[in-house]
């Protein structure tokens, strides 16, 4: 597969993804909102991450040290805003935790934060297909 190839792939993911969050923001799961939401930039980023460096990504999680690896490359700088949101993201991570910790992490996320992320990401999602070359 081509470096653009890669990327095609990484973005329908991504774009899946991202309708998801908004799925599960309809059926009020705010947990999955922003587990889906850094799920969609996680993966937008690594598609950039194969163009911009013509390698396969890292398996990380840690969007905030993907972009380190390319942004420079990014043909307008990035806003520290974008910084914050994917540390913020990528704390949402949820991977293989425990069931006790998932059930505590849920109660910390309301429909007003769900809201939040998921609009700030569709705001850096759409940003970030921009700065594809």
């Amino acid at each position: 597969m081509t470096p653009e190839e890669k990327y095609e792939y990484w973005l329908d993911i991504a774009e899946y993804d991202l309708c998801t969050a908004e799925a599960m923001f309809d059926s009020g799961r705010w947990l999955y909102v922003v587990f889906m939401c850094q799920q969609a930039i996680e993966k937008l980023v690594k598609g950039l991450y194969t163009v911009f460096l013509d390698d396969t990504p890292p398996k990380t999680h840690n969007i905030t040290w993907l972009v380190s690896k390319f942004d420079e490359k990014f043909p307008t700088a990035m806003a520290e805003e974008n910084y914050e949101l994917f540390d913020q993201l990528t704390k949402y991570y949820i991977g293989n935790r425990y069931p006790d910790f998932i059930s505590k992490f849920t109660e910390s996320v309301d429909k007003q934060t769900a809201e939040n992320i998921l609009t700030k990401t569709r705001e850096v999602f759409t940003w970030l297909q921009t700065m594809k070359l």
